[in-house]
């Protein structure tokens, strides 16, 4: 029996770019968008962006949260979709 209740645990998130034309990526939630220039990965951390050219999506496991590209990489960008983080003390204070 599941309970609903239970959060995720969220999956550990790390990158590994091998010559700029191998890069594995696990902590992955989803996939948004994706062609031959630009993928677009949702993680627990934010939307990965990884821009290059002929991005070949090799293996992609959202269960294991695991993911492979392979192609020339020229960026890795993170757009802060995550959790916001909490203000400062003096933030707060100071609203």
């Amino acid at each position: 029996m599941t309970d609903n209740n239970a959060k995720t645990i969220p999956i550990p998130h790390n990158i590994v770019l091998e010559d700029r034309q191998h890069l594995t990526l696990s902590g992955v939630t989803d996939v948004d968008t994706f062609d031959e220039q630009a993928i677009c990965v949702l993680t627990d951390l934010g939307e990965l962006t990884i821009k290059g050219d002929d991005l070949h999506i090799n293996r992609l496991s959202l269960e294991m949260g695991e993911m492979a590209v392979d192609g020339e990489i020229t960026s890795l960008t993170y757009t802060d979709t995550a959790k916001p983080k909490e203000s400062s003390f003096f933030g707060r204070m100071f609203r």
